[in-house]
């Protein structure tokens, strides 16, 4: 996933807009990865929004503010002939775009130069592994490894801000300190970890446990402090949790305006984060795929601070069990997205996370789990 500098304190309020929305511009993909949430096939769904409706579509996401980012993902969005136009309408409108490709032989430096050309602001490559074997084997396809890797060289020649993400489960965990290195080899500006949720294809690869988990977020803590390039995660915002404990912060201190970057809230399903599908559906992330309307029919705009799904996804204060009690729920909320795939409620606590708040009134921090 594409992540933005860390805004201003006031800068966005994520009950007006989102700091990072998501179009899946097409389902259809070559490669059959792991973790894919989509189950993406080699096709494209004849259903897909057409180019005049995803201009529409780029227009509805610049009614939210200047500088909107928006980030053209799949499937493999490069399956798209129309990309290229689509770049250039939404750069025009004043739309901060980045792309995340599959790493196949449709990723060439000709069609990544068209991209820039029409002014695509970020190119977001991923690596779960440095070892070119487990990263293929991970991604269904040998050599994709290799075709990633030049995209990533071909990036700085084109002056593309380059992104690496990086998909964290139990297969892939060993191979962080390797990526790491990758990462600071290829000069990136960020490296996004996702942790795993068990959507999709995703649904049959073991996800790391919660609290080996808590110790990878110290590890990337450290990585941070010591590394060039920032460091992000992705459908784990407990990372912030130990990034306070860490600095020995104390969370009832703390409100959702106050202290540095890292101790604001992340961008969560629904809070700060929206998904648009292939088909026009929008979810409060692609993660979490329970539709609010689509575009076709509804005001993109309005579904994100209206709905009724995102207005509670918002509210740190309609949590259950476990995360509802969490003196850290401000700044971090737990992952609404694992929580709806492994309990069927969007609301209810985040099972990778292992920290225990203290008893409220008496009553086990855990109730309602």
């Amino acid at each position: 996933m594409f992540h933005p500098r860390a805004p201003s304190v006031g800068v966005f309020d994520t009950s007006r807009r989102p700091i990072v929305l998501v179009w899946e511009v097409s389902r259809a993909c070559d490669l059959a990865c792991d973790h894919c949430r989509a189950a993406a096939t080699p096709a494209r769904h004849p259903d897909e929004l057409g180019t005049a409706e995803g201009k529409r579509l780029l227009e509805a996401a610049a009614a939210f503010g200047d500088g909107q980012i928006v980030i053209l993902s799949g499937g493999d969005p490069l399956k798209r002939p129309d990309l290229a136009e689509l770049i250039a309408h939404g750069t025009d409108l004043g739309l901060r775009l980045a792309l995340t490709p599959s790493g196949t032989t449709s990723l060439t430096r000709e069609r990544l130069a068209r991209l820039a050309d029409a002014g695509l602001a970020r190119l977001a490559l991923s690596f779960d592994a440095a070892d070119p074997a487990v990263h293929d084997g991970h991604r269904g396809e040998s050599g994709v490894f290799q075709e990633t890797l030049r995209a990533a060289r071909w990036a700085d020649d084109l002056g593309l801000e380059l992104q690496v993400n990086t998909t964290v489960c139990e297969r892939t965990v060993d191979e962080l300190p390797a990526v790491r290195d990758l990462v600071a080899e290829l000069g990136v500006t960020r490296w996004a970890v996702f942790f795993l949720v068990g959507v999709g294809r995703g649904e049959t690869l073991t996800p790391v446990a919660p609290e080996r988990t808590d110790r990878v977020f110290d590890w990337l803590h450290d990585v941070r402090a010591t590394s060039e390039f920032a460091v992000k995660t992705t459908e784990a915002p407990a990372f912030r949790r130990v990034d306070l404990e860490r600095r020995g912060v104390d969370p009832a201190s703390l409100t959702p305006t106050r202290g540095p970057p890292a101790t604001r809230p992340a961008a969560r399903a629904g809070d700060g984060f929206a998904f648009v599908s292939h088909v026009g559906e929008v979810y409060p992330s692609g993660f979490l795929p329970v539709s609010v309307g689509n575009v076709r029919e509804a005001s993109l705009v309005e579904r994100y601070r209206e709905s009724d799904l995102f207005e509670r996804l918002r509210d740190t204060g309609a949590l259950t069990g476990k995360c509802g009690v969490c003196p850290y729920r401000q700044v971090c909320g737990g992952s609404r997205s694992r929580a709806y795939a492994e309990t069927g409620d969007p609301l209810g606590p985040d099972p990778s996370c292992p920290y225990e708040p203290p008893a409220v009134e008496g009553e086990a921090s855990t109730e309602g789990n």
